[in-house]
């Protein structure tokens, strides 16, 4: 198979080439992971914590460094990518700080017995298959909670972050975690499978495209593993009568902007009433066509290319099927004649139902923006996906938005604000976004053995 190759999206050029894994490989890294669980599984918490509060230093003492590696691996711009780096960071100190805690042992009602117990226990080796997107985030995400619980890691990124994925595991093994409680490999997805499907390994988390979900979800059940998916999303932002309108637009284009609006819960739909349409769209509009594009490194920069050339051709490939199908093109959606996987940030109104960007993610810089007649049609609008990632409401009347939000049939639902992610906080989504929690005590419960040890009355 061919090796992992990190193309710069800004240049079109590609910069380095990774050898990838050998069948013979295959079978080494899971002797490997298999082998290090015991020593590892007996590493005191506190041990692990303190090796994760390295972990956490080095995020914070090189974010400027992992910033500028992103940029050029898929685009993120400087500033985004120095935040990613400082919240993966986050993610490991609050796992250091809370994990010792979340891991001890609980006792229960002895209901009849002299003790009943819950013990905490790691499961064994795990494989993480990561996204591009938010090359360090989401691989904190799993990583972090399952080393503090005591699990050993087989980790593939996505083959554009060759890169990064070589210096976050120099990053954990500088830090005390052992080389073969966490192994990177360059595999392709027969081989993923192939590992999925070996008995030493115990479960599996995958963050990615529904098809990719679905993919390792039927190799897991098959062969009894847990599995944790996080896949895409098209999440609705609502917009109710008393909101500040150019507030709110201001809000919502820079979240759809960020990272040129490749993130699974970025607000893909903006749903506003249809009495204010005009005044939200021509808000938008603004704020898109006032963004600056161009070099990530460049630090005016609020938009970089898409992550390859071939993202960002199906991206606009969406938007013009949209507009052929009759929906309404207000600025944008078409590739920049220079090099790099550059798009104009595009505005879409008169999204109906039998388009094909109505039910579809468009993993990019556009707003899909809709009229609603009543606050009940936005919420209809709102469910009617097959995702269910997360969705926000923006009014000055808190009780009523949080009304709304609750009838959002969606993992996480926000009030004010859209897509927040912190350490402490699940992360997760329903319907076809996926099953499963990372993050705050909730990651921590996905990969063990919650195991029972009852005492009779002699």
């Amino acid at each position: 198979m061919a090796g992992y190759t990190t193309t710069n999206p800004t240049t079109g050029r590609t910069d380095k080439q990774f050898p990838a894994l050998d069948s013979a490989g295959v079978e080494d890294v899971l002797r490997r992971t298999h082998t290090a669980f015991p020593d590892w599984r007996g590493t005191p918490p506190e041990r692990r914590a303190e090796i994760l509060e390295r972990v956490a230093d080095a995020y914070d003492s090189r974010s400027e460094e992992l910033g500028r590696l992103i940029a050029t691996e898929m685009g993120k711009p400087l500033a985004q990518g120095i935040g990613e780096a400082e919240l993966a960071g986050s993610i490991y100190r609050w796992y250091a700080t809370h994990g010792p805690e979340l891991l001890q042992d609980e006792l229960l009602d002895p209901q009849g017995a002299q003790e009943s117990l819950v013990q905490t226990e790691p499961i064994g080796p795990l494989v993480g298959v990561m996204p591009w997107n938010f090359p360090y985030y989401q691989v904190a995400r799993f990583v972090a909670p399952n080393l503090m619980t005591g699990n050993t890691i087989i980790l593939k990124h996505a083959e554009i972050c060759a890169g990064s994925a070589e210096v976050m595991a120099g990053i954990l093994h500088d830090a005390g975690v052992p080389d073969d409680a966490y192994v990177n490999v360059f595999a392709d997805h027969d081989q993923i499978a192939e590992m999925i499907a070996d008995p030493r390994v115990r479960g599996v988390s995958l963050t990615g495209s529904e098809r990719a979900g679905a993919a390792v979800a039927r190799t897991a059940a098959e062969h009894l593993k847990k599995s944790v998916l996080e896949l895409g999303g098209s999440d609705p932002l609502i917009v109710l009568e008393d909101a500040d309108i150019a507030r709110v637009a201001r809000a919502a284009a820079t979240a759809r902007l960020s990272n040129a609006g490749q993130a699974c819960n970025s607000p893909k739909r903006m749903i506003v009433p249809s009495a204010r349409l005009d005044e939200f769209v021509a808000a938008i509009v603004e704020e898109f066509e006032g963004a600056t594009l161009g070099d990530p490194l460049d630090e005016s920069v609020d938009v970089g290319p898409l992550s390859s050339l071939g993202a960002r051709d199906g991206v606009v490939e969406q938007v013009a099927r949209a507009v052929e199908q009759g929906a309404t093109l207000h600025t944008g959606g078409d590739a920049l004649d220079r090099e790099g996987a550059f798009m104009r940030p595009a505005v879409l109104t008169g999204v109906t139902p039998d388009m094909d960007a109505y039910s579809e993610e468009i993993f990019g810089p556009v707003a899909v923006i809709y009229g609603a007649e009543s606050v009940d049609h936005a919420v209809e609008l709102a469910n009617d996906v097959s995702f269910g990632l997360s969705g926000s409401v923006w009014s000055e009347d808190l009780a009523r938005a949080q009304e709304v939000a609750d009838r959002l049939d969606v993992g996480m639902a926000y009030v004010n604000e859209h897509g927040t992610t912190l350490p402490g906080l699940p992360f997760g989504g329903v319907k076809r976004s996926g099953y499963g929690r990372e993050l705050g005590r909730w990651g921590m419960g996905e990969f063990v053995n919650v195991r029972l040890r009852r005492t009779a009355v002699r």
